[in-house]
């Protein structure tokens, strides 16, 4: 089996497929940084496309078999791209080793003394947009692979040239299995990607896996708070520090005060204070990515100021309660929460601010997945006093299960299915009010409403 850490070396011709995604835009200019050859393909002209081609690298729209040509040494792919792709099927026709980004990037994390690699069900944009704010603050010259947008480097990675890369780790596929982390953190663990994965039980398996792959004089960074967690990590054999709420975390905060959005505390770190912090990201979910954050960093020696100024610097990565603007009076906010439990913690948030009404527009991210945790979402959808329901994002899927958005709508009292952006945003322009927060969330590309709106002017 082809190994990628061969083809790193400058010169090396490589193609990405689907390379305008967040991961694999990344990727290709950290590829081309180092020396390399990068070309790629993708279905639509993206910003992120745009972006790589004023850097020089070469974009085919569409997947198209004559893409792939003999001088290609070797082709990158993500999970979501098939084998009966017709670039994969050249690509193999000619011999050309095909690998997962994983394990472009799991290669490209071996050259770091530290891989600080963040995984968890929820939570991993946000606590590896902290961890990148604090090695900032360091001084570190990280470099950086995030699943969003950072405002702070204007973009979703960073290329550094310091001894540290900090990561988002995710168990789909098993992704996470192809790192080699230094600092493996685990934020939380729930049933999620039941198309791959058969139960919780098996997500736990993967989990297990990805902390076995530590190093014996690495960490673990571990939810004291969360029982699957915990559970996952019996009786590992590496040094595990754990950060939570609870006063018996290794790290966890004290003298919590909520100040508006903002929230203000100490982070204790064993039975010592290490430090005070003021966040400018809501909810108590938020306070918990930074104690993860902080945990993760102290693994690798940082010092106390760089956690309390890289944290107050941070005000969110994209798409993470991101404030859009405001329509009629009303507040539009944007989030990627596509999983029960991150509506949990959307909605504690929000209920905590006060506003008047708060109107849920809500797209199901995949079919399976509305399928597998239907009545974990009925639960949260219940909660809004106003939910509005798009179809479901299909993502890599077909609807081969027969599942509508209609059918959540047909369990929450009041809940409309609107099946086209179009009506919706009609919908919101009708609905919208001076007080109320709407909430434009989910994976897909939902967020698109709330951007309309906002660049309407307000009717008079």
């Amino acid at each position: 089996m082809a190994d990628f850490s061969n083809y790193m070396s400058p010169g090396r011709k490589g193609y990405l497929i689907g390379i305008g995604g967040v991961s694999m835009s990344s990727l290709a200019e950290v590829l081309l940084g180092m020396g390399l050859s990068i070309s790629g393909s993708d279905s639509t002209r993206s910003g992120n496309v745009l972006a790589l081609e004023e850097k020089g690298i070469p974009v085919n729209l569409g997947h198209h078999a004559e893409n792939i040509t003999g001088e290609i040494d070797f082709v990158v792919r993500t999970a979501a791209v098939r084998d009966q792709n017709p670039e994969i099927v050249r690509a193999r026709e000619l011999n050309i080793p095909v690998f997962e980004r994983t394990e472009a990037w799991g290669a490209i994390s071996k050259d770091y003394s530290n891989a600080l690699c963040i995984s968890g069900t929820h939570g991993k944009t946000t606590t590896t947009s902290m961890c990148t704010h604090i090695l900032m603050a360091a001084e570190k010259d990280p470099t950086v692979m995030i699943g969003g947008t950072l405002p702070l480097l204007n973009a979703g990675h960073r290329v550094g040239h310091g001894n540290v890369i900090v990561m988002e780790a995710c168990e789909y596929y098993n992704s996470f299995l192809s790192f080699h982390p230094t600092v493996a953190v685990i934020l939380n663990i729930e049933a999620d990607h039941l198309d791959f994965f058969k139960d919780l039980s098996d997500v736990e398996k993967s989990f297990r896996r990805f902390a076995e792959r530590v190093p014996k004089d690495g960490y673990v960074v571990a939810n004291y708070d969360d029982s699957n967690t915990m559970r996952t990590l019996l009786g590992l054999d590496r040094k595990i520090i754990t950060f939570g709420l609870d006063p018996r975390a290794d790290v966890h905060a004290e003298n919590i005060e909520y100040i508006g959005a903002n929230s203000r505390f100490d982070i204790v770190y064993n039975g010592k204070r290490f430090t005070n912090v003021t966040l400018h990201v809501p909810g108590e979910h938020n306070i918990k990515n930074a104690l993860a954050a902080t945990a993760a960093v102290i693994c690798l020696g940082i010092r106390p100021n760089a956690v309390k100024y890289g944290l107050a610097g941070f005000s969110g990565a994209g798409r993470r309660f991101e404030f859009k603007g405001k329509y009629n009076g009303a507040d539009i906010y944007d989030d990627y929460a596509h999983h029960p439990g991150e509506l949990k913690c959307l909605l504690d948030t929000v209920e905590k601010l006060n506003y008047r009404r708060t109107v849920l527009v809500f797209q199901p991210h995949t079919y399976s997945r509305t399928a597998a945790l239907f009545r974990d979402f009925v639960q949260q959808l219940r909660r809004p006093d106003l939910v509005f329901l798009a179809e479901i994002f299909a993502a890599r899927e077909q609807n081969t299960i027969g599942i509508s958005s209609a059918a959540l709508a047909d369990e929450i009292e009041g809940a409309s299915f609107i099946p086209t952006f179009e009506e919706l945003e009609a919908v919101l322009r009708e609905t919208a009010e001076p007080g109320d927060i709407i909430l434009t969330v989910g994976a897909g590309d939902v967020y698109k409403i709330g951007e309309h709106l906002t660049e309407e002017k307000t009717p008079c």
